[in-house]
């Protein structure tokens, strides 16, 4: 498998969407090696990707957010998506159809069962839609911001929307399916544990304590030709250190020197980082001078995002245009007509030529304004997140050589949430973009995010509060369009006003860590080969179980 040299820790935080813990292995003394449990088979997995605290609680309802990781693996979506690109493969759902922005009509396959033998119908799937109607809290897709009804007709599910909604398809599709034979008689869905999980996917619950458990291969899966691992176990305790040397055939996370620790515990280790989403600088344009566009493009200038990746990514990230297009994954859409592929570089001369247009001028060593005083602003980072810290300084110092001085501030990650929910900062680190264009711009520009700074009401997104009538009219065309080369002509519309307005300044690619060893199966994602994230949470891990191959003893 390809190494490629990326890296950082990328985990979708309820409110930037990029965060993670790094777990830090460089400087050790000694040779670090992989020590496989012998007692685990060589038809079974071992997989770094569910945490006890410290004990697992056996809680496999797919809805809730202290399920256990292994429920995304039992149940399954209608259509399962590459969060890298956006790519929409045919799941439980054989195939879609958007006759109107208005309309998704999906066709449900006819040869799944549940693991307990009885028939997948599309009964189920309008039942599961309902299930989460009538209990909000599990919607956590929020399929119910978009739908109206749900009707069956034959094998088919229709799905009618509240308005002209075409970018609602893939929100709807990741919606995971149970069994109305069983659910419909469970009482509380909203805190029922599921201890004993009937699902359509490829595994089904092994043996389990509240340190380790085990899943199973379905036999009756619908794919089941597919699938080759017979069992997986996934321990409760994964230490810094487990995830080097335990024998782990999957793990996610970053790990700092991953050629000198992970890479070097076994020949059959490899890795691959792609990036996942855009770290950047977040202004509040409601807060002056950052409501100036040349203030902002006088920083955009001054920075070196060479400099900045290296530091903040120990080197494993690249430095990110100013599109708001996570490259290459995206680069379908990318608008040829901007130069350099949106990538700004450092110019001092340009920088302060920017700063004056907003009128400021070098004093000295001081960039000052008509009153003398000197441009300064704190900037907001989570504390913890060590590459937005790093990040962070590196930004601080190269502002300095052009006579800005920024402070740090660096509240407690539930701290800096509120903070940038509800406009209570100047500048902030944050994130922008992901595999979905259209929620990436949405959530990016949309108007109907805003909240005034200080008004005492949170927002999800636009924490930057931006606003503006061409972004929400292309916004709203792109809902109600269903011809795809008018929705990339928008996209790159979007781009545009992201690159020349600078609601938030593009820094580096945030990673998505994922290690594998292919001594015992091989086919792992990769970047000549993306063809899905290499995480191992969520619904992503279902189209790399049916992509893996047990290595033959022949060639061990």
């Amino acid at each position: 498998m390809a190494k490629t040299h990326m890296l950082r820790r990328w985990r979708r935080a309820a409110i930037v969407g990029l965060a993670a813990a790094a777990v830090v292995l460089s400087g050790c003394s000694i040779q670090i090696s992989s020590q496989p449990d012998p007692s685990i088979g060589e038809d079974t997995m071992l997989i770094n990707a569910d945490k006890g605290n410290p004990f697992f609680t056996r809680n496999f309802n797919p809805y809730l957010t202290n399920t256990r990781t292994a429920s995304r693996w039992i149940y399954e979506p209608l259509i399962l998506v590459n969060p890298l690109d956006g790519t929409q493969n045919p799941w439980l759902a054989s195939e879609w159809s958007q006759p109107d922005a208005r309309t998704i009509v999906m066709t449900i396959r006819d040869d799944v069962e549940w693991s307990d033998g009885e028939k997948l119908t599309p009964d189920d799937v309008a039942f599961t839609f309902q299930l989460l109607k009538d209990n909000p809290s599990l919607d956590i897709k929020g399929a119910w911001q978009h739908l109206e009804t749900v009707e069956v007709d034959g094998d088919d599910v229709i799905m009618h929307l509240q308005t002209d909604d075409a970018p609602s398809l893939p929100i709807l599709g990741q919606t995971m399916i149970v069994p109305e034979h069983l659910w419909s008689d469970v009482k509380d869905p909203g805190t029922y544990r599921n201890e004993n999980p009937v699902g359509t996917g490829p595994f089904v619950l092994g043996n389990y304590n509240d340190q380790q458990y085990s899943v199973d291969k379905n036999p009756d899966y619908w794919q089941a030709d597919k699938i080759e691992i017979e069992h997986i176990v996934l321990p409760s305790t994964n230490s810094q250190l487990d995830t080097v040397t335990r024998g782990y055939d999957w793990a996610y996370s970053f790990i700092s020197d991953v050629e000198g620790t992970w890479g070097a515990a076994s020949e059959h280790n490899a890795w691959w980082f792609p990036p996942g989403g855009v770290i950047a600088l977040m202004p509040n344009l409601e807060v002056a001078p950052f409501d100036d566009v040349n203030v902002r493009r006088g920083i955009a200038l001054s920075l070196d995002r060479e400099e900045i990746a290296e530091t903040a990514s120990e080197g494993y990230m690249e430095p990110a245009g100013q599109t708001g297009l996570v490259l290459p994954n995206q680069e379908e859409f990318l608008d040829p007509s901007i130069p350099d592929g949106g990538m700004i570089t450092q110019d001092t001369d340009a920088a302060l030529a920017a700063f004056a247009e907003a009128g400021y001028t070098l004093d000295g060593d001081r960039l000052v304004g008509a009153d003398g005083k000197q441009l300064e602003f704190a900037l907001t980072t989570a504390n913890g997140f060590s590459d937005w810290t790093r990040a962070a300084q590196t930004v601080q110092s190269q502002l300095a050589k052009v006579g800005v001085k920024v402070t740090l501030k660096l509240p407690q990650p539930a701290g800096y949430q509120s903070a940038i929910s509800n406009g209570d900062f100047e500048m902030a680190i944050g994130g922008m973009g992901n595999g979905d264009v259209y929620q990436a711009y949405n959530n990016l520009l949309s108007s109907e995010f805003y909240v005034p700074s200080g008004s005492g009401e949170p927002t999800a997104n636009n924490f930057e509060r931006y606003r503006s009538d061409e972004a929400d009219a292309l916004l709203k065309e792109y809902r109600e369009t269903v011809d795809p080369a008018r929705q990339t002509e928008i996209v790159q519309e979007l781009q545009a006003i992201v690159y020349e307005e600078m609601p938030v300044i593009g820094l580096y690619y945030g990673g998505i860590w994922g290690l594998f060893n292919d001594s015992k199966f091989t086919g792992w994602p990769t970047e000549d080969d993306p063809y899905m994230i290499p995480q191992n949470y969520d619904s992503a891990p279902l189209g790399i179980f049916t992509r893996l191959e047990r290595v033959k003893e022949d060639d061990r």
